[in-house]
């Protein structure tokens, strides 16, 4: 069986050769695990993300055999995403919809990922976050979530949950990434993408839209051909 290499890059303030099982935080996105992008740019902006200069860390990473959740594939949909958001991350606001919304979305959207070797999904990276905080909040419909998460071209992070995933990649080299171009450009995308979602949200209102309250009133679950 032929192996099947991607090329992925990782942004962090210093040079990582051995990335290690069960290092990080559980407050991430989708709990402990090594967060990588196939985009070098991303990357480069991640690492300079407090302002700092810091590495684009490459690797090629072998991913036969391995068990891949895509959660932008057309088997999930954006509540799948929230839902491990809810799960992982702490910080939100704190109000009895946000907390009865974090809850409906656990209890009916949450999927298991402990049996993946990788996931692929969104980054909630600054804005990102703000938007799934104002949905989670019933401020904003899951239209307008889900096309706010398109919006500054964040693209997909791949995240190595499992030990066989860290054994399967292999650190390559690393390139400098300068805060003065890579912090700045940062800044940049997270402001533009603040932006498109101000213009989006004042032009865009639609009755028919579903939020967060209507979703827990109407009790709509997974399937709901509501949420396509």
């Amino acid at each position: 069986m032929g192996k099947n290499i991607i090329r992925l890059f990782h942004g962090s303030d210093h040079i990582i050769e051995v990335p290690e099982f069960g290092r990080g935080s559980g407050r991430n996105d989708y709990g402990k695990g090594f967060y990588c992008t196939e985009d070098i740019e991303l990357a480069k902006e991640w690492a300079c993300s407090r302002g700092t200069d810091g590495y684009a860390n490459i690797y090629d990473l072998d991913t036969t055999g391995l068990n891949i959740l895509r959660l932008n594939s057309g088997n999930y949909n954006v509540l799948h995403w929230l839902a491990i958001l809810a799960d992982n991350r702490t910080y939100w606001e704190k109000n009895s919809i946000s907390e009865e919304a974090k809850n409906y979305l656990k209890e009916n959207f949450l999927i298991d990922i402990t049996k993946y070797d990788i996931i692929v999904g969104y980054r909630a990276d600054d804005s990102y976050f703000t938007f799934a905080q104002n949905f989670v909040s019933n401020a904003i419909s899951l239209r307008q979530l889900s096309e706010a998460m398109r919006l500054g071209k964040l693209g997909e992070q791949i995240v190595l949950k499992s030990k066989k995933s860290f054994q399967n990649i292999k650190y390559q080299t690393a390139e400098q990434a300068t805060a003065g171009i890579y912090y700045t450009k940062k800044v940049a995308r997270d402001r533009e993408a603040r932006k498109e979602y101000r213009t989006q949200v004042k032009n865009s209102s639609n009755k028919k839209d579903l939020f967060m309250l209507d979703i827990m009133r109407e009790e709509i679950k997974n399937g709901d051909s509501r949420l396509s």
